[in-house]
């Protein structure tokens, strides 16, 4: 399955910016920005994203609370996720993998190299 859309969860505008940027002039993907986590139950299902990215720190439904949210549907159960987070000691990488996310990747990222390490997790997941 190839890698087009991405739904990407994050509540700070500075970085949902950047990170659009580089995921569609650098990885040419499609991408949804929604600024919390009820936004992206919301609209999950009209984008019917490839993969999610997700941030851990947000206000109201956290990361991991909004991934909860999304293995409970039907239609979003089995939509890949990717969380990004500064959070990224060992033991919490393990939890947020136990919790179903394919991988981690670290805040601040680098807008160049967002898209491969996307692709890498991807193909090395799916």
């Amino acid at each position: 399955m190839d890698l087009k859309r991405i739904l990407y969860v994050e509540d700070e505008p500075d970085i949902q910016a950047v990170a659009k940027l580089a995921l569609e002039m650098v990885g040419g993907y499609q991408v949804m920005i929604c600024s919390s986590g009820q936004e992206a139950l919301d609209k999950v299902g009209g984008f019917a994203p490839d993969l999610i990215l997700l941030d851990v720190m947000m206000p109201g439904m956290d990361g991991p609370a909004t991934l909860q949210s999304l293995r409970a549907g039907s239609t979003t159960a089995a939509i890949p996720v990717i969380f990004l987070t500064a959070k990224v000691q060992p033991s919490e990488v393990a939890h947020y993998q136990a919790l179903g996310a394919l991988n981690v990747i670290a805040k601040p990222f680098d807008p160049m190299t967002l898209a491969t390490q996307i692709r890498q997790i991807w193909e090395r997941n799916l």
